[in-house]
C-alpha cells in the first residue's frame, strides 16, 4: 500500500505518517515534506523515483506525470485498466494527504503579484482531484482535521469506508472549487476587472450552524466571506449570552450597516426587524442611547442597539433596564461588562473596526438566479435647495441626519428627525403617504419643528401637505417627479424648506 504526502501545512503530518508506516505504508513524497519525514526518521521515496524524471523549473513540475495520475486514477475492478497498469509499470497509490499551496495567506500578507502568482498550486489540484475522482479506491486527505478519522478506520479494519471516502472526496472539490474562486477574484481585483463578468464566481466559508433559520421549520447556517470582513458581523467577539440566531444575525446586520453612515459623532442605532426604531447622536454613547431610546421606548423593546463608540458602565445599566436581543459595540469598560451580566441571556458583541465601511457587492438570492449589486455607498449628487426658504443650519443637520436613516429603511420610507434624533420611522409602504402619516402619527407632539426625509421622490404633493399641517419645518428628498412644483408651492407656501438630493435610496430587502 502506497500513499502519497505532499503539504504546505505541515500540522500534524509527522505523527500520522509515523503510524501509517508502522501499519506497512510506504511513504512518497517531494521536497519540503519529504525533508521533514525523513528528519523525523521515517523512510521516504521521492517522487521522482517512480517518475524516473526530475523536479523541475523551481519545482513547478514534479508530480505532473502518468506514473502517479495512473496510480491514483486506475480503476482496481476494471480488466483493461489492470492490463495497462501491469504493461506501463505503474503501480496504485491507495492514500493521497495533500493540501494546497497558502495562496489565500500570500495574498493577505500583501504580497506582490509574482509572489501570489508562484502561490498558486497546480500538481496538489490535480492530484486532488484525480484521487477524489477516484475515490472508490482511494482515500484522500487534504484537511489536517481528517487525519484521526482515516487513522482510527485503518487501525480497526485496515482500511477506510466508503462513506468516508466519499465525505473527502466531497471535501476536496468544495476545496480546489474555493481555491480556484479565490485565484479568479484575485486576478480580476489585480487587473480591476469589471466583477461583473459573464461568470461569477464566489466562496463562503461556515461559521456557525443555526438553530433554525427565520422559523423554526427552516434549517440555516451563517457563512462568511473570504474578503472584506473587517467591520463585519463575522469578525464579532461574543462575550455573553445565548448563541447569535438566524434573525439576530439579519437584524445586527441591518443595525451594522444604519451604524456606518454615522462616523463623525457619538452614535447609538436601535434596529428591529433590520428596520431602524431609534437613531440618536449626541456629545457621549451615554446622552445617545438614552435619546435613542425616549424617542420611541415601545419598538426598541426586543431590538438590537448598536454604538460606535465604547460602551461604559452607566449606559449599560440604562440598557439592562429592558429587554435586548444583542448589543454591540467597539468595545466595552470592565464595569460595563459586569452591569450586563445582570441579563445572562443578553448578547454582547464586541466589533473591532465597527464603522469600517469598504465598497463592495451586495447579494440577493432569487428563484434560479442571484441579483449583484454594487453596495449603495453614496449619500447624493446634490444639496439644491428648491424652495424659497433655506434650511437653517440645524435644519440642515437633521435633514442630512434623517437621509441616512431614511437610505437604510426600507421602500416606501419616510424619516422624520429633530435634534439628531430619530423620532418617528416609517418603512415599507405601498405608497408614500401611508408612511408620512403612520410617522406623524406615531412621533406625537416631538413631530412639530422636526425635518422629514423621504427615499424617493414624492410623486404628488400629498406628503408636503401633510408634513405643513404637522408643523414639520424642512424636507429632503431626492426630487425628478414630474409634478415636483406641487409639491415645491406647497412648502412656500408653509414656509417649509424643500432640499433635493438628486439621488434615491430604494430599499426593497
Amino acid at each position: 500500500m502506497k500513499a502519497l504526502i505532499s503539504v504546505s501545512d505541515k500540522t500534524g503530518i509527522v505523527e500520522f505518517a509515523q503510524k501509517i508506516e508502522a501499519m506497512g505504508w510506504e511513504i512518497l513524497s517531494t521536497g519540503g515534506t519529504a525533508k521533514a519525514l525523513r528528519e523525523a526518521g521515517l523512510k521516504v521515496t521521492e517522487v521522482s523515483e517512480i517518475t524516473q524524471f526530475p523536479e523541475c523549473f523551481d519545482g513547478r513540475v514534479k508530480t505532473l506525470h502518468p506514473m502517479v495520475h495512473g496510480g491514483l486514477l486506475n480503476i482496481r475492478d476494471n480488466e483493461e485498466h489492470q492490463k495497462q497498469k501491469k504493461e506501463l509499470g505503474i503501480e496504485d497509490i491507495d492514500l493521497v494527504v495533500i493540501n494546497l499551496y497558502p495562496f489565500e495567506a500570500t495574498v493577505k500578507s500583501g504580497a506582490d503579484f509574482s509572489t501570489c502568482i508562484e502561490n498558486i498550486d497546480i500538481g496538489g489540484p490535480a492530484m486532488l482531484r484525480s484521487a477524489a475522482k477516484n475515490f472508490k479506491f482511494v482515500t484522500v486527505i487534504t484537511d489536517p482535521c481528517d487525519y484521526d478519522l482515516v487513522l482510527e478506520e485503518l487501525e480497526t479494519d485496515g482500511k477506510t469506508s466508503y462513506d468516508t471516502r466519499y465525505e473527502l472526496a466531497l471535501k476536496v472539490f468544495e476545496r480546489t472549487a474555493r481555491y480556484d474562486s479565490m485565484i479568479a477574484d484575485y486576478f480580476k481585483r489585480e487587473a480591476e476587472k469589471d466583477f461583473l463578468r459573464d461568470t461569477l464566481t464566489l466562496t463562503f466559508e461556515k461559521v456557525q450552524d443555526m438553530r433554525y433559520g427565520e422559523n423554526p421549520h427552516q434549517k440555516a447556517a451563517f457563512y462568511k466571506t473570504e474578503k472584506d470582513t473587517k467591520g463585519t458581523l463575522s469578525e464579532a467577539e461574543q462575550f455573553q449570552g445565548k448563541e447569535l440566531s438566524y434573525n439576530n444575525i439579519n437584524d445586527t446586520n441591518g443595525a451594522l450597516e444604519i451604524l456606518k453612515e454615522y462616523q463623525d459623532e457619538p452614535t447609538i442605532v436601535a434596529v428591529k426587524h433590520a428596520n431602524p426604531c431609534g437613531i440618536a447622536s449626541a456629545e457621549t454613547i451615554e446622552k445617545a442611547y438614552k435619546k435613542a431610546y425616549e424617542a420611541d421606548p415601545t419598538s426598541i423593546f426586543g431590538g438590537i442597539v448598536a454604538s460606535n463608540g465604547v460602551i461604559d458602565e452607566e449606559t449599560a445599566k440604562e440598557m439592562v433596564k429592558i429587554f435586548l436581543e444583542v448589543v454591540v459595540a467597539p468595545d466595552y469598560t470592565d464595569e460595563a461588562l459586569e452591569v450586563f451580566k445582570q441579563k445572562p441571556n443578553l448578547r454582547i458583541l464586541k466589533l473591532e473596526n465597527i464603522l469600517d465601511n469598504p465598497d463592495g457587492y451586495e447579494y440577493k438570492a432569487v428563484r434560479g438566479g442571484l441579483l449583484v449589486q454594487e453596495r449603495d455607498n453614496k449619500d447624493y449628487e446634490k444639496l439644491e435647495v428648491v424652495t424659497d426658504r433655506a434650511p437653517t443650519e440645524k435644519e440642515m443637520e437633521d435633514l442630512l441626519f434623517a437621509w441616512k436613516a431614511v437610505k437604510n429603511t426600507k421602500s416606501n420610507a419616510i424619516s422624520l428627525a429633530k435634534d439628531k434624533v430619530l423620532i418617528a420611522n416609517g418603512p415599507g409602504q405601498v405608497n408614500r403617504i401611508w408612511p408620512t402619516e403612520a410617522c406623524i402619527e406615531r412621533g406625537g407632539d416631538k413631530v412639530k419643528g422636526s425635518v422629514m426625509a423621504s427615499d424617493a421622490f414624492f410623486p404628488f404633493n400629498d406628503c408636503a401637505t401633510a408634513a405643513a399641517k404637522a408643523g414639520i419645518t424642512a424636507i429632503i428628498q431626492p426630487g425628478g417627479a414630474q409634478r415636483d412644483q406641487e409639491s415645491i408651492d406647497v412648502c412656500n407656501e408653509n414656509g417649509i424648506a424643500m432640499v433635493f438630493t438628486g439621488m434615491r435610496h430604494f430599499k426593497h430587502s
